[in-house]
């Protein structure tokens, strides 16, 4: 048998399958072909969107929505998109709901292995650089269409204000001022969002106002689930402050989201 030999510009590197490909084209991928006869040639991935932070007088304040798609339909009513990353910092996720919360439960674990090794917090500056880091190296699976696109928000403590961090899939990090949205339903939110902050938001009006935007971008975009009154479904919403990371009890949401839609039925 006589060993294949490539030019340096069609090394197929250290890939068995993109040596297979070279080698034999007409030998279908094995992983290829058994994802199409388990999923009738389409493999739907559940997603989940949407998802933003806001910053607010004593800090910021993160929520996301409760339904996760696959294709067009809804996987889930009730998921969890935001999450602790820390004491003093919290990661919403949108994107392969999967992938995304293996990455969030690394995340948690690396922050947490720092701590103990170093017998400190890191920096929120480090935070949003570890995070980045990982949504880089996650890059060969969102090229796949398991892409996972994080925001991440926390209170600095060395200056003593809240921080906002959204990513794109390359893993590039950039820091918003006042809010930052991501998912399907981020330009919806978006504007509601813009329309109604003003620099020092209380803790009630930014609450309300992550409430207001969720609640429009489920009107406009499928992917997003909105309140639901009947099931008692919420959107997740945690502030972070100087006091740490805070999760709005349900019961407060539900007042919240009554007063809301009663005055869009009245308006």
């Amino acid at each position: 048998m006589t060993l294949p030999f490539f030019t340096a510009s069609d090394d197929p590197g250290p890939s068995f399958m993109e040596l297979l490909k070279r080698v034999r084209p007409e030998v279908p991928n094995p992983v290829t072909a058994a994802i199409q006869a388990s999923a009738g040639d389409t493999l739907q991935i559940t997603h989940g969107t949407t998802v933003l932070g806001v910053r607010y007088a004593d800090g910021v304040v993160m929520a996301g929505d409760r339904r996760a798609t696959a294709g067009n339909l809804i996987a889930h009513k009730q998921m969890e998109k935001v999450f602790p990353a820390d004491r003093y910092s919290g990661v919403a996720i949108a994107g392969a709901a999967g992938a995304a919360m293996e990455m969030v439960k690394l995340f948690q674990l690396q922050l947490e292995h720092y701590e103990k090794v170093e017998g400190q917090v890191l920096s929120l500056e480090g935070k949003a650089n570890q995070l980045s880091a990982m949504v880089r190296n996650h890059l060969p699976a969102a090229m796949q269409g398991m892409a996972v696109v994080p925001i991440f928000a926390g209170y600095d403590l060395r200056r003593g204000t809240g921080r906002l961090f959204e990513f794109d899939v390359t893993g590039g990090r950039y820091e918003e001022s006042d809010h930052v949205e991501s998912g399907s339903g981020s330009l919806h939110a978006g504007t509601v969002v813009k329309l109604g902050y003003r620099e020092g938001l209380t803790r009630d009006e930014a609450v309300d106002l992550v409430l207001h935007a969720l609640y429009r971008a489920a009107e406009e975009d499928s992917a997003t689930g909105g309140p639901d009154l009947v099931r008692g479904i919420f959107p997740i919403v945690a502030t972070i402050t100087a006091a740490g990371y805070e999760r709005v009890p349900e019961e407060e949401l539900r007042t919240r989201v009554e007063a809301l839609v009663e005055r869009e039925v009245l308006r």
